[in-house]
């Protein structure tokens, strides 16, 4: 068990009068989930509050809580928890005066639970990943008892969590997540040629990309076969598959090995780029033409909108939350489909009138619904609405 030190910025801007808020994520893995509770904290650091991480120690989630001006409590593994450091952890969060708990992974809900025994806060849990199966036993009907409000990230999930949790309505709500964007014009003078750059191609290449957690859910090798199928007639093409490659890294790590495999065992070899984790992940999507996200069942959908937000013009699964997302400024393709992704990539590369549409029309409905300081704030209010129902 550990504490790591944030920087002193988290404490010399703080507003003491605004409740402190803990974030509890101790998966070991990377994604768009883990990822988010360090960016809330990066929000909420700047908007004054104190912000405080429960993690696992030497994680990448640790180090982004700590980056984003948090300080950490770590622990080597969550069964740490079960004992006497859940007493430990407790003393410095009534040290912190921390009355905010939110979660982000079902299976964290627990502690948040213990700890609520111990001492009563406000307790919010974001359900990132679209619960599919009935939680309504008793363990369930006991853990979710200590949650105030689930925060479904879109009307997809909202509809499956009043299905499938032991909680009332009124303590579900729907926050569509957010992404960081720039109010900017785009052009083809300021495209940027990284991607070209690096792999020695002209700056006029046509690149098609993928950017999510390399695993079968995500499409990629369905993407890749619907790739092959178009590649002859368009030969200035290029497909680029980011996402990191190792178990680290939050691969699938099987999947990885088989996508590696057919990149490298298909007639298109040299125009397949498996880019690996990338930490310019906007500046690469603003150089693609099109973004393709075959994804098989999409809770939300955060690359989506981070596509849109960089003028893409995007292809989605027809379902999940994706629908949701795009409305009318996308193309759609049937998941797991190589003959439907094929035919949705040509409509964009057969009209570039549709193509620079879309990408307008889809970079404005990101600035209007997806931004991340309006999605802040909209948790804020629900932060402060649970917090002055709590202490009623």
């Amino acid at each position: 068990m550990g504490q790591s030190q944030a920087t002193q910025d988290n404490h010399t801007i703080a507003d003491t009068n605004k409740p402190a808020i803990l974030h509890i994520c101790l998966s070991t893995g990377w994604g768009g989930l883990e990822m988010y509770p360090s960016r809330m904290g990066k929000e909420f650091v700047e908007k004054g509050y104190r912000v405080y991480g429960l993690a696992t120690e030497n994680s990448r989630v640790a180090k982004a809580m700590t980056d984003a001006g948090m300080d950490v409590f770590t622990v080597p593994k969550k069964s740490a928890l079960f004992g006497p450091t859940l007493l430990t952890l407790n003393r410095w969060l009534k040290e912190r005066n921390v009355q905010i708990v939110h979660c982000h992974k079902s299976g964290d809900i627990l502690i948040s639970a213990l700890l609520n025994m111990l001492q009563p806060r406000f307790t919010a849990f974001t359900e990132h990943m679209g619960v599919k199966r009935p939680k309504k036993d008793i363990y369930h009907r006991w853990v979710y008892r200590h949650v105030d409000q689930v925060l479904s990230i879109s009307n997809e999930t909202y509809q499956r969590n009043i299905k499938a949790l032991p909680v009332s309505t009124d303590k579900i709500e729907r926050l569509w997540l957010g992404t960081y964007i720039e109010d900017k014009t785009f052009s083809e003078d300021t495209r940027p040629h990284v991607l070209a750059d690096e792999y020695g191609l002209a700056h006029d290449t046509r690149f098609i990309g993928s950017v999510g957690r390399i695993c079968d859910g995500k499409g990629q090798a369905d993407l890749l076969a619907g790739f092959e199928r178009i590649a002859d007639a368009y030969p200035d093409s290029h497909l680029v598959l980011i996402g990191g490659l190792n178990g680290d890294e939050g691969a699938d790590v099987a999947f990885s090995e088989k996508l590696q495999a057919l990149a490298k065992a298909s007639p298109f070899a040299n125009r397949i780029h498996l880019a690996g984790y990338r930490s310019n992940v906007g500046t690469l999507l603003e150089e693609m033409q099109i973004v393709c996200l075959p994804y098989w069942n999409e809770a939300f959908g955060l690359t989506a909108i981070e596509a849109m937000a960089q003028n893409c013009a995007v292809v989605v699964s027809n379902t999940g939350a994706l629908p949701e997302i795009l409305e009318d400024t996308g193309v759609y393709c049937t998941p797991q489909d190589a003959a439907s992704i094929a035919e949705a990539l040509k409509q964009y590369l057969d009209e570039p009138a549709l193509l620079a549409t879309n990408a307008k029309n889809a970079y404005q409905r990101a600035l209007a619904h997806f931004s991340m300081q309006g999605h802040a704030d909209k948790l804020e209010q629900i932060y402060q609405r649970g917090v002055a129902a709590k202490n009623v």
